[in-house]
């Protein structure tokens, strides 16, 4: 659908928005905007890396946004994020993308009708500024969810599918990150053309959520740590303590064999007291290797 959100004749230039286009829709737009087929091809591709291009006098940027249909197990660019195409020229915007955005109306109300916006340029740091907002909650999420799993770790209670649940935080902290760090281009390109006050503006956006990705990304690593060292701590005291039953059952277990041999000719075989002497001999190895085990502080 092709909607003409301003038109030339208010301030100068128009904003020509597309949803969900057919080809036939854009190849129409493309040939009365003299937009090059190859950049066209590009904003039709969804899975398609942010972006800048320029030809000509005719500028090209793509943006990814957060998905509100990222599901908690997404772990793909495709499918953490969605994609904006928009193509800025001297006179007009042409934005592009699959999914109506709230963020769009609120823009051409607060911005546009109100005379805000009076070049392409400062509409485009607009839409920048709202599409990077979109990842302002889903951060958010993501320290609550690592608030969560850490007390789960340190008081080491058992909490299904934890480790597969720390990937995926994981996985959508690298997405976003990934994705900041590829905008830069676009910030760096349009410095010229938005004005430093707003090129800053943007600058101090991203860098608060790349950090706050970074970090993420740090903390599920931190906590993967901490839960492989407490796991092998957990294993090492199992094997302790069978290690320390296994050292009083061992001479037991070989004083027992040699007096369960079936010879005819036993020294103490046929002693009246042999059971009881052999039944205090092990009381005694007994003792003496739990003294020995307190006195080397390993009980």
């Amino acid at each position: 659908m092709v909607s003409t959100l301003k038109e030339k004749k208010e301030s100068g230039y128009e904003w020509i928005d597309i949803t969900n286009p057919t080809k036939t829709e854009l190849s129409d737009v493309a040939s009365r905007y003299g937009l090059h087929p190859a950049l066209v091809e590009d904003s039709l591709q969804p899975e398609h890396l942010p972006k800048f291009e320029m030809v000509g006098d005719i500028q090209f940027v793509i943006l990814r946004l957060f998905s509100s249909k990222a599901t908690p197990e997404a772990d793909t660019i495709q499918e953490v994020t969605d994609k904006i195409a928009v193509f800025i020229g001297n006179e007009f915007i042409i934005t592009i993308h699959r999914q109506s955005y709230d963020f769009l109306p609120e823009i051409k109300s607060k911005y546009v009708d109100t005379g805000k916006c009076t070049t392409p340029h400062h509409l485009l740091f607009r839409i920048i500024s709202k599409s990077m907002a979109t990842f302002e909650v889903p951060l958010a999420e993501l320290v609550k969810e690592l608030d969560y799993y850490e007390p789960k770790i340190f008081l080491q209670k058992k909490t299904p599918s934890l480790l597969k649940n720390l990937y995926y935080i994981k996985r959508r902290a690298a997405v976003m990150d990934h994705i900041f760090e590829l905008s830069k281009v676009i910030l760096e390109n349009l410095k010229g053309k938005i004005g430093a006050i707003h090129s800053n503006q943007l600058k101090d956006e991203f860098l608060r959520f790349q950090t706050s990705a970074r970090q993420a990304i740090d903390n599920v690593a931190n906590l993967l740590n901490i839960y492989i060292s407490l796991s092998s701590q957990r294993t090492n005291e199992v094997v302790r303590v069978l290690t320390v039953f296994s050292v009083f059952f061992m001479p037991l277990t070989f004083i027992a064999g040699v007096y369960g041999m079936n010879f005819d000719i036993m020294p103490e075989l046929r002693w009246e007291y042999g059971y009881l002497f052999a039944m205090l001999f092990m009381v005694a190895v007994t003792a003496i290797i739990y003294f020995w085990f307190r006195r080397k502080g390993w009980m």
